[in-house]
Protein backbone atom coordinates (compact mmCIF):
# COMPACT_ATOMS: atom_id res chain seq x y z
CA UNK A 1 0.00 0.00 0.00
CA UNK A 2 1.60 3.32 -1.20
CA UNK A 3 1.05 6.64 0.58
CA UNK A 4 -0.38 9.63 -0.41
CA UNK A 5 1.28 12.43 -0.62
CA UNK A 6 1.06 14.91 2.59
CA UNK A 7 -0.26 11.95 4.42
CA UNK A 8 0.99 12.04 8.33
CA UNK A 9 3.49 10.01 9.84
CA UNK A 10 2.72 10.26 13.56
CA UNK A 11 -0.14 11.88 15.09
CA UNK A 12 0.47 13.39 18.84
CA UNK A 13 -1.69 14.61 21.65
CA UNK A 14 -0.19 16.73 24.21
CA UNK A 15 -2.04 17.42 27.79
CA UNK A 16 -0.29 19.63 29.92
CA UNK A 17 -0.38 18.23 33.74
CA UNK A 18 0.28 18.18 37.32
CA UNK A 19 1.08 14.98 38.26
CA UNK A 20 0.88 11.59 35.81
CA UNK A 21 1.22 8.10 37.53
CA UNK A 22 1.35 5.17 34.07
CA UNK A 23 0.80 1.49 34.73
CA UNK A 24 3.89 -0.43 32.77
CA UNK A 25 3.44 -4.04 34.04
CA UNK A 26 0.29 -5.34 35.75
CA UNK A 27 0.65 -7.07 38.94
CA UNK A 28 0.32 -10.49 39.56
CA UNK A 29 -0.02 -13.40 42.16
CA UNK A 30 3.96 -12.67 42.20
CA UNK A 31 4.41 -9.45 42.15
CA UNK A 32 2.94 -5.83 42.23
CA UNK A 33 2.07 -3.57 39.34
CA UNK A 34 4.89 -1.39 37.99
CA UNK A 35 4.26 2.18 37.62
CA UNK A 36 6.11 5.53 36.05
CA UNK A 37 5.39 8.83 37.45
CA UNK A 38 6.21 12.55 36.91
CA UNK A 39 5.42 15.69 39.02
CA UNK A 40 5.04 19.32 36.21
CA UNK A 41 5.29 18.54 33.10
CA UNK A 42 3.39 17.37 29.78
CA UNK A 43 1.75 13.51 28.87
CA UNK A 44 2.50 12.99 25.04
CA UNK A 45 0.43 10.43 23.53
CA UNK A 46 2.28 8.87 20.30
CA UNK A 47 0.67 6.90 16.77
CA UNK A 48 2.82 6.56 13.82
CA UNK A 49 1.17 5.46 10.76
CA UNK A 50 2.17 3.21 7.60
CA UNK A 51 5.05 5.21 5.76
CA UNK A 52 6.44 6.72 8.66
CA UNK A 53 10.16 6.71 8.65
CA UNK A 54 13.02 7.63 11.25
CA UNK A 55 13.52 11.02 9.70
CA UNK A 56 10.54 12.44 11.55
CA UNK A 57 11.19 11.85 14.55
CA UNK A 58 13.69 15.22 15.09
CA UNK A 59 11.29 17.17 13.74
CA UNK A 60 8.65 15.84 15.95
CA UNK A 61 11.00 15.79 19.17
CA UNK A 62 11.92 19.51 18.53
CA UNK A 63 8.76 20.06 18.01
CA UNK A 64 6.91 18.90 20.59
CA UNK A 65 9.72 19.72 23.38
CA UNK A 66 9.46 23.47 22.33
CA UNK A 67 6.23 24.86 21.73
CA UNK A 68 5.03 27.27 24.39
CA UNK A 69 2.08 25.10 25.97
CA UNK A 70 3.28 24.96 29.59
CA UNK A 71 1.77 27.33 32.31
CA UNK A 72 4.06 28.56 34.35
CA UNK A 73 3.50 30.52 37.33
CA UNK A 74 3.62 33.40 36.15
CA UNK A 75 0.69 32.53 34.03
CA UNK A 76 2.70 32.39 30.77
CA UNK A 77 3.26 30.05 28.72
CA UNK A 78 6.46 28.27 28.37
CA UNK A 79 7.76 25.28 26.46
CA UNK A 80 8.63 21.91 28.60
CA UNK A 81 12.40 22.72 28.39
CA UNK A 82 11.53 26.21 29.73
CA UNK A 83 9.02 25.32 32.44
CA UNK A 84 11.51 23.18 33.30
CA UNK A 85 9.10 19.72 33.26
CA UNK A 86 8.94 16.40 32.76
CA UNK A 87 7.79 14.31 30.56
CA UNK A 88 5.62 11.48 30.17
CA UNK A 89 5.53 9.53 27.22
CA UNK A 90 2.73 6.96 26.04
CA UNK A 91 2.37 5.09 23.56
CA UNK A 92 -1.28 5.24 21.62
CA UNK A 93 -2.16 3.11 19.04
CA UNK A 94 -5.53 4.29 19.15
CA UNK A 95 -5.04 7.99 18.09
CA UNK A 96 -4.26 5.64 14.73
CA UNK A 97 -8.52 4.59 14.51
CA UNK A 98 -10.99 5.83 11.90
CA UNK A 99 -14.79 5.11 12.47
CA UNK A 100 -16.61 3.20 10.16
CA UNK A 101 -20.34 2.06 11.23
CA UNK A 102 -20.23 1.54 14.62
CA UNK A 103 -16.84 0.59 14.92
CA UNK A 104 -13.26 1.51 14.59
CA UNK A 105 -10.65 0.52 12.45
CA UNK A 106 -7.07 0.97 12.87
CA UNK A 107 -5.74 -0.34 9.21
CA UNK A 108 -3.19 2.82 8.73
CA UNK A 109 -1.55 2.01 11.65
CA UNK A 110 2.46 0.94 11.76
CA UNK A 111 3.59 -2.56 11.93
CA UNK A 112 4.16 -3.37 15.50
CA UNK A 113 7.90 -4.43 15.20
CA UNK A 114 8.35 -1.22 12.66
CA UNK A 115 6.24 1.06 15.22
CA UNK A 116 8.25 -0.66 18.30
CA UNK A 117 11.47 0.98 16.81
CA UNK A 118 9.96 4.13 16.19
CA UNK A 119 8.72 4.73 19.61
CA UNK A 120 11.91 3.45 21.42
CA UNK A 121 13.51 6.39 18.99
CA UNK A 122 11.35 8.59 19.70
CA UNK A 123 11.59 8.11 23.60
CA UNK A 124 15.74 8.27 23.25
CA UNK A 125 15.87 11.77 21.61
CA UNK A 126 13.01 12.95 23.88
CA UNK A 127 15.69 11.96 26.60
CA UNK A 128 18.66 13.21 24.70
CA UNK A 129 16.93 16.96 24.54
CA UNK A 130 15.57 16.72 28.12
CA UNK A 131 19.06 16.08 28.96
CA UNK A 132 20.88 18.96 27.10
CA UNK A 133 18.64 21.38 28.56
CA UNK A 134 19.68 23.49 30.85
CA UNK A 135 16.90 24.65 32.55
CA UNK A 136 15.70 20.45 33.04
CA UNK A 137 18.99 19.41 34.37
CA UNK A 138 19.50 21.72 37.02
CA UNK A 139 15.89 20.68 38.38
CA UNK A 140 16.21 17.34 37.69
CA UNK A 141 13.54 16.98 35.43
CA UNK A 142 12.94 13.24 33.59
CA UNK A 143 11.52 11.17 30.81
CA UNK A 144 9.28 8.80 31.85
CA UNK A 145 7.61 6.18 29.06
CA UNK A 146 5.27 3.55 29.14
CA UNK A 147 5.52 0.24 27.03
CA UNK A 148 4.99 -0.18 23.76
CA UNK A 149 2.06 -2.71 22.49
CA UNK A 150 0.62 -3.02 25.93
CA UNK A 151 -2.36 -2.41 27.86
CA UNK A 152 -1.91 0.63 30.41
CA UNK A 153 -3.26 2.16 33.21
CA UNK A 154 -3.36 5.97 33.35
CA UNK A 155 -3.87 8.58 36.44
CA UNK A 156 -3.50 12.03 35.40
CA UNK A 157 -3.86 15.27 37.41
CA UNK A 158 -4.04 18.25 35.14
CA UNK A 159 -5.42 22.23 35.70
CA UNK A 160 -7.76 22.21 32.83
CA UNK A 161 -8.34 19.87 29.69
CA UNK A 162 -5.27 21.84 28.16
CA UNK A 163 -5.30 19.31 25.20
CA UNK A 164 -3.57 19.65 21.70
CA UNK A 165 -3.62 17.36 18.88
CA UNK A 166 -0.40 17.48 16.22
CA UNK A 167 0.27 15.67 13.10
CA UNK A 168 3.58 15.49 11.25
Amino acid sequence: MTEKAGSPQARTILQQCLHARLQVKPGDDESEAEWVEINRGMVIYVCFFKGAIEDIIPKMVNTLLNLKLCEADSGKYVSVLDLPGSILIVPQATLGGKAKGKGMQYHNNIEKDQGLQLYSSFVSQCEKELALSIKSSENGTIVQHGTYGNRQVLKLDTNGPYTHLMEF
